[in-house]
């Protein structure tokens, strides 16, 4: 009987902070509006391509929770999956995804937890990505909690590259072939290539505009 009850309480916790994941994804989206278009109106340039947004389903976090071995509890949902609330930035160059990391860090309202710049040193599988996970304020009747969210800023070759990772690992359902692997890393340093290349254009298309 105990234990039923202390499942259910569980459940309820847990129904709870998805709400409360919801207000934070709110809050993130509106924030993340105001200082790229604050961005824009001073730089007369939208570095941004395409934001897109989710928050991972109570049953996709209960899985992550059982794959990494922790009962379902509402300490271990908030302690051990970083990423309920995701955003993906998508930029056009290079040099973008800097500037909105650069803006992020300087956000008021956005605290920084911590920030990982697979750019400069990339994932052994060859994965690039700027990575920051973040505590969002959200303002409810009896104060203010903070909600962790996870960002991703990346350029629209990097999220080429990762959504076609992403699809390839699903594909085998155990270990990934060598020569796949060797194949996508390959593919990853031709892409990282082409970013600079393109960041190169972009700087000698805004000296004729100078």
């Amino acid at each position: 009987m105990n234990n039923i009850v202390k499942k259910t309480t569980e459940t309820e916790k847990i129904e709870l902070a998805m709400l409360k994941y919801k207000f934070a994804l709110e809050m993130l989206e509106t924030e993340l509006n105001i200082l790229i278009k604050e961005f824009e109106f001073k730089n007369k340039y939208n570095p941004v391509e395409h934001i897109k947004s989710r928050i991972k389903s109570k049953e996709g976090a209960i899985i992550k929770l059982e794959k990494k071995g922790y009962d379902i509890t509402l300490e271990n949902l908030v302690n051990h999956v970083h990423d309920m609330v995701g955003v993906r930035i998508v930029c056009s160059f290079l040099s973008d995804v800097y500037n909105i990391a650069n803006i992020l860090e300087n956000s008021k309202q956005i605290v920084i937890k911590e920030k990982k710049d697979y750019i400069s040193t990339p994932k052994d599988s060859g994965y690039t990505s700027y990575h920051f996970i973040v505590l969002v304020p959200i303002y409810l009747n009896n104060g203010t909690e903070y909600i962790e969210a996870e960002i991703q800023i990346r350029t629209m070759a990097m999220d080429f590259w990762a959504s076609l990772d992403h699809k390839i690992q699903y594909k085998f359902s155990s270990a990934i072939p060598e020569e796949v692997k060797k194949e996508m890393y390959n593919c990853a340093v031709s892409i990282k290539k082409l970013d600079n290349k393109m960041m190169g254009l972009n700087e000698i298309v805004n000296k004729y505009k100078e």
